[in-house]
């Protein structure tokens, strides 16, 4: 299939869906292409009142889906994604600008997200506990279970997955018999909406998930101090997060943040493996990845010639049209993102910095830029630099300096390591400030069942991943019987 040939989308007018009904405003957003502009879409804007009915509607259903009802309808989900994954694709690439590669990619993990999510439904969830087990117990036993949350989710989400990080709010919250109210970011949210049309489809009662779309500085207070709503769930930028804290009250939070995450090559290292991980951890998803490799920290024994491998990689990636098979590396999300990373990385060379490759930027297109010699603690890289940047810091031939760079941050959210060395490993994995160590493997690595969440500026420390959303999303009950021995 020649997807050149094909229209990225046909212009969509889209209404928001609140327990399923469609929903139209007088003022509406558009939704633009960034690679050419053009419009893709518009999306009603809702006020707070469309919130509040929302919220009231979900609040006054109450599931009573059973285990097996549940699993199946998130099965149907996945299995119609697989079925349309490139139709998902496309609609990805139009409101994105993410490379039709990344796109079909994102289709797939969606496909996972709701397997195991179903899978992971018809197992127990409780816990058991023998109570004569001192001189104060007695011949009881301790049971747990877990029960859907009393009010409803409000789930926040960002642009840059725009399928996969609605699954992974979505998938859960079904799983465990709960309500969303979802708000997908105006910037992308025609996949949010086609994929809530797939989910009534498999038979999620209507009831159990709206979405409103919008902007956030005319309905986004209503999402997070709706008095049905529960618990907030929001994955996107440190400051919006840190204002939803301050201003949520007495809910429960799971605030997945920012990332800048280290790829740590040490001297040891097969210097080919780890540049192949560096270029692809950096410009994967035009490096709009919370966990992108965003500073790689290399000892300076090996920097000359770990800088060359990622140089030659780098030269090698196709930076364009974001609908064409053969490009590596879309857009970013507009061209604003894309002017800052241009001046970051100025900045960084009026400190000292070496640019090796790329930095031109053409509208939203920023291609791969290659930066060496970057100092640690310049803005390029101790702050988050959301896209395709690949910046190579050079560090002292001591792991404990590495570390103490790599923590020098106000982020922990994930790393890579790249080492052969137990005693580096141990190391990395005991003092790293971060969620998640991955030795030989990109920051970003995970599959979509596993604990995944930072400390520090990325987070509270609550996971995400189906099993962590899945306990998040719920309550325990624990009860007691007489149990003789």
């Amino acid at each position: 299939m020649n997807i050149q040939s094909q229209p990225t989308a046909s212009v969509r007018h889209e209404a928001m869906r609140i327990a399923g009904k469609p929903v139209a405003t007088d003022e509406r957003i558009e939704v633009l292409n960034p690679w050419n502009g053009a419009v893709v879409g518009t999306v009603p804007a809702a006020r707070p009142e469309h919130v509040r009915e929302a919220f009231a509607r979900a609040a006054a259903f109450k599931p009573r889906l059973s285990r097996y009802e549940r699993q199946q309808i998130l099965l149907r989900t996945a299995e119609i994604l697989a079925g349309r994954k490139e139709e998902f694709a496309r609609l990805i690439t139009a409101e994105s600008g993410l490379c039709w590669k990344d796109s079909l990619y994102e289709a797939s993990r969606a496909y996972d997200v709701y397997s195991f999510a179903g899978q992971l439904t018809i197992r127990d969830d409780g816990e058991t506990y023998a109570c004569d087990i001192s001189p104060q117990g007695k011949q009881r036993k301790i049971f747990t279970l877990r029960t859907p949350l009393r009010g409803v989710i409000s789930a926040i989400t960002p642009f840059n997955h725009p399928l996969n990080m609605v699954s992974h709010k979505l998938a859960p919250a079904i799983a465990t018999n709960n309500r969303v109210v979802l708000k997908p970011t105006e910037l992308t949210p025609l996949t949010a909406l086609a994929l809530a049309d797939v989910l009534y489809e498999a038979g999620l009662p209507p009831e159990m998930l709206s979405v409103v779309t919008g902007n956030p500085t005319t309905m986004g207070d209503a999402m997070i101090t709706d008095p049905d709503c529960d618990l907030i769930t929001f994955t996107g930028s440190v400051k919006v997060g840190k204002y939803i804290a301050e201003k949520a009250g007495y809910r429960r939070l799971v605030l997945e943040l920012g990332g800048n995450d280290p790829l740590i090559v040490m001297e040891d290292a097969d210097l080919d493996k780890a540049a192949e991980l560096a270029v692809a951890g950096a410009t994967k998803n035009s490096g709009q990845r919370c966990t992108a490799v965003k500073r790689i920290l290399v000892v300076e024994r090996v920097a000359d010639e770990f800088a060359a491998r990622v140089l030659a990689r780098a030269k090698r990636l196709k930076a364009g049209d974001p609908m064409d098979p053969e490009t590596d590396v879309g857009t970013v999300i507009h061209g604003g993102a894309a002017r800052l990373f241009e001046r970051r990385v100025a900045d960084a060379v009026e400190k000292g910095a070496v640019l090796l490759h790329g930095g031109a930027r053409q509208g939203a297109l920023y291609p791969p830029a290659v930066v060496d010699k970057v100092p640690y603690d310049c803005e390029l890289v101790h702050q988050e630099t959301f896209g395709p940047v690949i910046p190579i810091v050079r560090c002292p031939d001591d792991i404990s300096e590495v570390i103490r760079i790599s923590n020098s941050t106000a982020y922990g959210l994930s790393s890579g390591v790249c080492t052969n060395r137990l005693d580096y490993v141990t190391r990395f994995i005991s003092e790293l400030e971060v969620g998640t160590v991955n030795v030989w493997e990109v920051p970003g690595y995970r599959i979509e069942m596993s604990p995944f969440g930072g400390i520090k500026d990325s987070g509270l420390g609550y996971k995400e991943g189906v099993v962590e959303a899945m306990k998040c999303f719920t309550n325990v009950r624990t009860y007691s019987l007489p149990w003789p021995s």
